[in-house]
């Protein structure tokens, strides 16, 4: 049994609650399921969907407007979800990445029907920013939106899009123009996957299961009304957004190290070698005391982000970059360890640790490289 929820003075009753919900559900729900992810990602996706949504968890992810959002509590759910199936994980945190800048800029009743939708389930969303030519530097996007009346008609491609394929609406950030400063404009824009215009180019093969590809826009026809917040304001969307959740990416890494944690007690508890158990050798409880150790501190940056968050009780933004990078590079090097702890079998395909180290490496790249989260934390330190 996990204790660091319910001993760490973080949480609220209602998070401790929470915690021990999920980790029934987790265990009687997503551990069944897990081990067909990779037949076919897509269909899991969308059952994770379904399921989150039966279960009423998706009301963590999708955020309600005039409510502060639980940070907290979406940690949580990430951390338990990822620690069974990161699958089930992308299911949780798309339905909130995707849906965010709706529920902080769009029309009302263009936001209430996407948002109601998405929280039960109906609809599953994706965040749509990321360009063959444009990554971290947002400001180089090349897809363009032009207005002719009452609609603006895009053109441009998206690539490593989440749930490409699999989603119903994408929140798509598009040039609208060139700023005062010679910069593009940017703005955000709900497109149905039924729009004339748009298309899934093509369906990218990652090393883990994760529903994934790139998206093309021809003359695609987008109704002004459909534009979140105002022409220009895609660029604030995007950053408040990605800084919003940037911390759970830590939650969903912390959750994938506990689990190799985990898995690495159990073999070492039963695996013989020279004599005595595998735990019982000094060079082994030296890698599972620097496992423990590293873990511990994750966990310890991330809900410290997600609590400043919650709280308002100081500066978040160095804190959430602090927490996405130690805790994703981490989550690397215990999955690493636990992986040499199992020997030949952390290598066959299909053992919880093969799994993990597949899924685990990607945590250092979406959502801003370790790189990335480095200029952040320099720059927020030179403004202080």
């Amino acid at each position: 049994m996990d204790s660091f929820i319910q001993t760490t003075p973080f949480f609220s009753t209602d998070h401790r609650a929470l915690a021990d919900r999920l980790a029934q559900f987790a265990e009687r729900e997503v551990e069944a399921r897990a081990a067909d992810d990779e037949h076919d990602p897509d269909q899991a996706l969308r059952d994770y969907v379904l399921l989150l949504a039966e279960n009423d968890l998706l009301r963590y992810a999708v955020a309600t407007p005039g409510q502060p959002f639980d940070l907290r509590a979406f940690c949580i759910v990430r951390e338990t979800l990822s620690y069974s199936s990161s699958l089930a994980d992308l299911a949780f945190v798309m339905q909130g990445l995707g849906t965010y800048a709706i529920s902080l800029s769009a029309t009302e009743h263009v936001r209430d029907f996407w948002l109601a939708r998405a929280r039960t389930g109906k609809a599953i969303a994706a965040f749509a920013l990321t360009e063959p030519e444009a990554g971290s530097d947002v400001a180089a996007l090349k897809t363009v939106a032009r207005k002719e009346a009452d609609a603006f008609f895009m053109d441009g491609r998206k690539r490593f899009i989440s749930n490409a394929g699999v989603a119903d609406f994408y929140t798509v950030f598009a040039r609208t123009g060139t700023r005062s400063d010679g910069r593009a404009e940017i703005s955000a824009f709900i497109v149905s996957a039924r729009m004339p215009g748009f298309s899934v180019s093509e369906k990218t093969q990652m090393m883990a299961p994760h529903p994934i590809g790139e998206l093309e826009f021809k003359n695609c026809k987008v109704p002004a009304e459909d534009m979140i917040g105002e022409q220009g304001d895609g660029l604030r969307l995007s950053l408040q957004t990605l800084d919003t959740f940037r911390a759970s990416v830590g939650a969903a890494a912390c959750g994938m190290a506990r689990r190799a944690l985990d898995e690495s007690l159990l073999h070492g508890k039963s695996r013989q070698q020279f004599g005595k158990r595998l735990v019982e050798h000094q060079l082994i409880q030296g890698k599972i005391a620097n496992m423990s150790t590293n873990l511990d501190a994750a966990r310890l940056l991330v809900y410290r982000a997600a609590y400043l968050k919650d709280t308002g009780a100081g500066a978040s933004t160095r804190e959430a970059s602090q927490a996405k990078m130690f805790a994703t590079e981490a989550a690397g090097e215990i999955i690493d360890q636990a992986v040499q702890i199992h020997g030949g079998t952390g290598l066959v395909r299909g053992t919880a640790v093969e799994r993990l180290y597949r899924d685990a490496r990607a945590l250092r790249i979406y959502e801003g490289t370790s790189e990335i989260q480095k200029l952040i934390i320099a720059n927020q330190l030179l403004k202080e």
